[in-house]
Formats: C-alpha cells, structure tokens, sequence
C-alpha cells in the first residue's frame, strides 16, 4: 500500500505557470515530482542551518605545481579525516588537477574545511556542494 497522500493547494495563476515553467525546463515529468524535490532541498538547507550531520562534496581545481600544494592539501585531509571519507584526484592537464572530496560531520565543520581549502594559494576553484544524510528525507 502506498504513502502518498494527496494535497491541494492554491496558487495564482501567475505563480502556477512559474511552476509549470519551471517543472518543464528542468525535465520533470509533472509537478509532485519537481514539489517533492523543492521540499527535499528544502530540509537538506534547514539541517546545514542547524549545523546538523550533513553529506557534501567539496570539488576543487588546482595548480599541483603551486609551491607544496598537493602536500598541505593532503595534511588538511588528514587533520580532518573524520570528515574525509573519500578523494577522487583527477588530471585534467599537464598543471591542473580536479579533485572530489566527499565529506560527513557537522554542516559546521564541513564549511570550515572547504574554506580552509579554498584559501589554499594554487587552488583556483573549489565550491561546497550540501547535502543531506537521508535520515529526515524519506
């Protein structure tokens, strides 16, 4: 037997066909899938709010031949390896490297080490992407 329960709401027009317009651009297939994922999206930004366990990615590209980079960047791995569950290195050319670092610990702590990476002189882009350990999702 199924969860679902049906729920009516009302909207303007004008807000509707947002919804809709927004549902279609991004390939859904009707609107209670595109609502069930904006909810979602919702409770994972609430739980980092909270400074609650959360998942996150921290993707980053860099320099390897900046000064000792690759080495701090290893160290900082390690000075939060409760954090660390898993780096995925990528060598994009002959002087830049691209790397996936996913992440579990308080919203808190995954912030400060990104930042800390991100600070890293060589490192040219890393962004933190959130997301949510599933418990609240279901």
């Amino acid at each position: 037997m199924s969860d679902l329960v049906r729920v009516s709401i009302s909207l303007e027009r004008s807000l509707l066909e947002s919804l809709d317009s927004l549902a279609a651009s991004a390939a859904y297939a009707n609107r209670s899938e595109f609502l069930r994922d904006l909810i979602r999206a919702r409770l994972v930004e609430q739980e980092w709010e909270r400074d609650e366990e959360a998942m996150g990615t921290l993707t980053l590209v860099y320099d390897h031949h900046a000064r000792r980079l690759s080495e701090r960047l290893v160290e900082l791995q390690h000075e939060h390896h409760d954090q660390v569950m898993a780096t995925t290195h990528v060598h994009l050319d002959h002087h830049l490297c691209a790397e996936a670092i996913l992440l579990r610990g308080q919203a808190s702590q995954l912030r400060t080490l990104a930042d800390r990476i991100k600070q890293e002189k060589g490192v040219l882009h890393a962004e933190l992407s959130m997301s949510s350990t599933g418990k609240r999702l279901s």
